[in-house]
């Protein structure tokens, strides 16, 4: 039974958001019926995806060998980054672009094929990229959308992982490193006790422009370790606000999905008292209707009766009349 909800998970996903609570509640109904109550609680679970996040999905469901180069390139992407392969990046980079633009191009094209009506409209074609660039950039954002159940879209503020800063302290200024020691004629420093060539005024000079370089180098690795942490404290900061603003968004959006769910469950129970009352309405119109027709009948019928007795009368009464002789008069008496 988990592959047939498996099989219905993903037919759901490819279903238009605007018709995703119906159709879950269907198949949760047919699991009920069926008798496969893990699956409809199962199906039941599953949460509405956004416009952009449908789009991601019908990618990964219908073009799958798309999304699995894209998860590949990522993959290789992230390599060439930490090890700082400049023409190797700038080939994938190249490759991302194409990628990206060819899997937008099939996104479209699905929701054209899928929902005519949807993609007639403003479709959220820049949510996907960015979905899609995320996934190039996040390991775990490449399987959420390989997996084809996306929820919402996603976004990436950058790109790849952050190279860590190589930094390296030099000393001596600018020039050639300090030889090492060696024998004495051949660039390595003098042994005790042997003469020394260099000026003891022009060493002391050398050696102090040195240790001030040094100490100049030092100051401005002071200074940039100083900025560097001002700087990641204000991303840290940054960082914080950002997720306490995303979980206060998807609170948000659970109560709103959770309030839509609850109307969405009234509108049916609505539509279903009316499509009762219209059942009701149509049958007391048909019963009126009846009665109508069965009142003029009989009405109908009245009036013949009545008209037919009335002459039978008359005729009777006049008949009657003409056999009886008028009443002599009487004699007047003289």
């Amino acid at each position: 039974m988990a592959d047939v909800a498996d099989d219905i998970e993903q037919r759901l996903y490819t279903v238009p958001p605007d018709r995703f609570v119906a159709a879950r509640d269907d198949a949760v109904a047919a699991a009920r019926a069926a008798g496969d109550r893990d699956a409809a609680r199962r199906i039941a679970r599953l949460r509405r995806p956004t416009l952009a996040a449908w789009l991601v999905n019908l990618l990964a469901i219908n073009r799958p060998e798309l999304v699995a180069d894209l998860v590949e390139l990522s993959a290789a992407l992230r390599t060439a980054q930490r090890e700082l392969r400049g023409e190797r990046l700038r080939e994938l980079s190249n490759q991302r672009r194409a990628a990206v633009n060819a899997l937008v191009a099939a996104a479209r094209d699905l929701a054209r094929a899928a929902e005519p009506a949807v993609a007639a409209g403003k479709l959220p074609l820049p949510e996907v990229e960015a979905t899609l660039n995320a996934a190039l950039s996040d390991a775990d954002v490449a399987e959420q959308v390989r997996s084809g159940r996306l929820l919402r879209p996603v976004s990436y503020a950058g790109f790849g992982e952050v190279p860590r800063p190589q930094l390296r302290l030099l000393t001596g200024g600018a020039g050639p490193a300090e030889p090492a020691a060696g024998p004495p004629g051949k660039g390595g420093r003098e042994r005790p006790g042997e003469e020394r060539t260099e000026p003891g005024r022009e060493r002391a000079e050398r050696e102090r422009a040195e240790e001030a370089a040094r100490a100049g180098q030092r100051r401005e690795l002071t200074r940039e370790l100083a900025a560097a942490r001002t700087r990641q404290k204000r991303a840290e900061t940054d960082l914080r606000r950002c997720e306490a603003a995303e979980h206060d968004g998807v609170g948000a959006l659970n109560r709103i999905e959770a309030e839509l769910a609850e109307v969405e469950r009234r509108r049916a129970a609505a539509e279903e008292e009316v499509g009762r009352r219209r059942t009701a309405r149509r049958a007391a119109e048909r019963a009126a209707s009846t009665a109508r027709r069965h009142a003029g009948e009989v009405e109908a019928a009245i009036e013949a009766f009545d008209a037919e007795t009335v002459p039978q009368a008359a005729r009777r009464a006049d008949s009657g009349s003409a056999g009886r002789r008028p009443a002599p008069k009487e004699r007047r008496r003289g």
